[in-house]
C-alpha cells in the first residue's frame, strides 16, 4: 500500500508521497510513486499512484509514451491538453483502460485497482488538482477541501482537517503534509521511506523544490519527536 497527499492553497501546491509498495516480514519493495510532466514556465502536470503497481506503472508509461507520439494531440497528450480539466480526463481514460486489461489478464473476482491525484498548472491557467478513481472518474480540490489523498489517509486526514486551510503558506503546508505522513508511518507498516517532496508555486508552472527523504533524515526525525513531544504535553494539560 502507500499514502500520498496533495495540498491546493493559494500560494502553490504541495505533494508528498512514501515509496513503499509491498511490507512483510522479507519482502519490502521501494518504487517511486511521484511522476513530473513538465515544460518549465509553460506546463507542470505532476501525478501521484496508489494501488497496484501493475496498473499505475503501466498507466503512467502510456501517458508518457503518448507525450512522446510525433502524431500527439490535445486530445491524448497531457502536455497538449488545453486545460487542466481534459489532463485529468487523459489520466482517468488511460488508468480506466490499463485496469481493465490488467483485470482481464489476471481474470479474477478482485482485479487490480489504483488512484492517482493529477495536479499541475499551465501557463495563463489556473492551478487544478484531481482525484482520479479506478474506473476513470473524478473529483477534484476545491477551496472547503483544499487537499486529496490517496492509499492509506486515514492516520494523517485529521492534522489535515486541523490546520490546512487555502491560505496556509506553502511553509506551513510542507510541515502539515510531513506530520501527516509520520502520522501515517507510526501507525501503518505498509507505508515507508524513503518520502518525495514536491512544491510547486503558482504561476510558476514548474516544479520549484524536489526533495527525497531518506530513512534516518536528521530533520525529519526531529520533527517527527517535537510533535511527540508537543501532543504529549497537550494531552497532560487538558483537564476533565
Amino acid at each position: 500500500m502507500t499514502y500520498c497527499v496533495g495540498l491546493l492553497l493559494n500560494e502553490g501546491m504541495v505533494l508528498l508521497s512514501d515509496t513503499r509498495t509491498n511490507a512483510g516480514f522479507d519482502n519490502i519493495a521501494t518504487y517511486r510513486k511521484m511522476f513530473h510532466f513538465e515544460d518549465p514556465g509553460e506546463r507542470i502536470i505532476t501525478i501521484l499512484a496508489a494501488g497496484s503497481l501493475s496498473v499505475t506503472q503501466t498507466t503512467i508509461a502510456r501517458l508518457r509514451d503518448a507525450v512522446d507520439d510525433p502524431d500527439a494531440t490535445p486530445a491524448t497528450s497531457v502536455m497538449l491538453a488545453p486545460t487542466m480539466l481534459k489532463v485529468a480526463e487523459i489520466a482517468g481514460n488511460a488508468l480506466a483502460t490499463v485496469r481493465r486489461e490488467i483485470d482481464e489478464k489476471l481474470s479474477m473476482a478482485q482485479g487490480a485497482s489504483a488512484t492517482l491525484i493529477v495536479a499541475g498548472q499551465r501557463k495563463g491557467g489556473v492551478m487544478r488538482m484531481f482525484l482520479i478513481y479506478p474506473q476513470g472518474n473524478f473529483i477534484e480540490a476545491t477551496e472547503d477541501t483544499p487537499y486529496l489523498q490517496i492509499g492509506e489517509h486515514k492516520y494523517g486526514k485529521p492534522i489535515l482537517d486541523r490546520v490546512v486551510k487555502p491560505t496556509t503558506n506553502l511553509t506551513d503546508a510542507q510541515k502539515a503534509v510531513l506530520l501527516s505522513m509520520d502520522s501515517t508511518l507510526r501507525s501503518n507498516l505498509s507505508v515507508g521511506m524513503p518520502l518525495d517532496l514536491c512544491v510547486i508555486r503558482r504561476d510558476e508552472c514548474q516544479v520549484g523544490t524536489l526533495r527525497r527523504i531518506e530513512s534516518g533524515d536528521e530533520a525529519f526525525r526531529l520533527m517527527s519527536e517535537a510533535w511527540s513531544q508537543a501532543l504529549r504535553d497537550g494531552f497532560t494539560q487538558i483537564t476533565i
